[in-house]
């Protein structure tokens, strides 16, 4: 749940949103509406360093020069000078979505980046209007500036429903359905998301930014993605703890080796000892080192199973 904020029954008139607690719901009063964006970094997402070290986020369509004042239709006439084959349908979703990214986001408003380098997303504030950034390379030069308040949230704890919204075919686009910003933000904060939520209020999206969205979550850009993210909830919820010990065993056993699992409790740094042949003596020898946590391990983590891999042998 989010938290509750004090004197908030001071704003009678305000609309309601309502989160469940306990297996009720409790309601609390909204003043504001808070708005998501989500951003793209590349197909494969190649330029999302770039946008993490920069503090910022750019969408592509490098062949385009400064946008700046241009309104949507002089965007769609300038996309179709260097597109003259695209059809009408592909100009109006292009124009749509550069529209969104230099009039549609404001300052203030907060920011999803989906990273494909590693299972994680990064959320950030927008800090500032559309800047063409000559100085960058032409992928990143469609720009806003962003204060990055978190580049590391795992995906296993995004909410199913959210993760589909976030896997929008779209390279940019708003993100409401399910109260998606106050969920971001709740991430951002606190690493949980506090799930779905129930408002009285009106509807924040206008028709267009309604049509994006449904367009954006009913074509999925990685199929892949979500399987892995599937299989990465279905292990959390099976395998808690040291049983992921014993799972990954059971994985080095199917691949023809023999395993040690050590017992819960101290284990020296190796949860796993593999080796090949029948007495598992044999070259290659695996130590494995398993954390059951939904954020990256420490550089320490490395050393220390590095060290006992060395003195192993293995």
């Amino acid at each position: 749940m989010i938290g509750w904020v004090r004197g908030a029954y001071d704003f009678p008139d305000a609309p309601l949103r309502y989160f469940a607690l306990g297996g009720t719901f409790v309601k609390v009063p909204v003043v504001g509406v808070l708005r998501a964006w989500l951003s793209r970094a590349g197909n494969a997402g190649q330029y999302e360093q770039l946008a993490l070290d920069e503090d910022l986020v750019a969408i592509g369509w490098g062949e385009l020069d400064d946008l700046t004042g241009l309104s949507r239709e002089q965007i769609a006439e300038r996309i179709r000078e260097h597109h003259p084959d695209a059809g009408k349908p592909k100009v109006a979703n292009w124009a749509g979505q550069l529209n969104a990214f230099v009039h549609g986001m404001s300052p203030g408003d907060l920011v999803v980046l989906p990273l494909k380098a590693r299972p994680m997303i990064a959320i950030g504030t927008i800090t500032g209007d559309y800047v063409y950034r000559a100085d960058l390379e032409p992928e990143a030069r469609h720009s806003r500036p962003v204060t990055w308040l978190s580049k590391d949230v795992p995906r296993t704890a995004v909410g199913q429903d959210l993760l589909y919204t976030l896997g929008a075919f779209l390279t940019v686009c708003r993100v409401s359905r399910n109260n998606a910003a106050e969920r971001l933000a709740a991430l951002a904060k606190t690493g949980a998301d506090p799930g779905f939520a129930l408002s009285t209020g009106p509807a924040p999206d206008s028709a267009g930014e309604a049509a994006d969205e449904a367009e954006a979550t009913t074509s999925r850009d990685d199929l892949e993605q979500d399987a892995r993210d599937a299989i990465n909830r279905l292990i959390a919820g099976r395998f808690p703890g040291h049983a992921l010990s014993e799972l990954v065993a059971a994985v080095l056993k199917a691949q023809g080796m023999t395993t040690f699992v050590s017992p819960p409790g101290k284990d020296g740094g190796v949860d796993v000892m593999a080796g090949s042949g029948p007495l598992g003596m044999d070259s290659p020898k695996i130590c494995v080192q398993v954390k059951f946590t939904n954020t990256p391990v420490s550089a320490s983590v490395i050393r220390e199973l590095d060290g006992v891999a060395s003195r192993m042998g293995a």
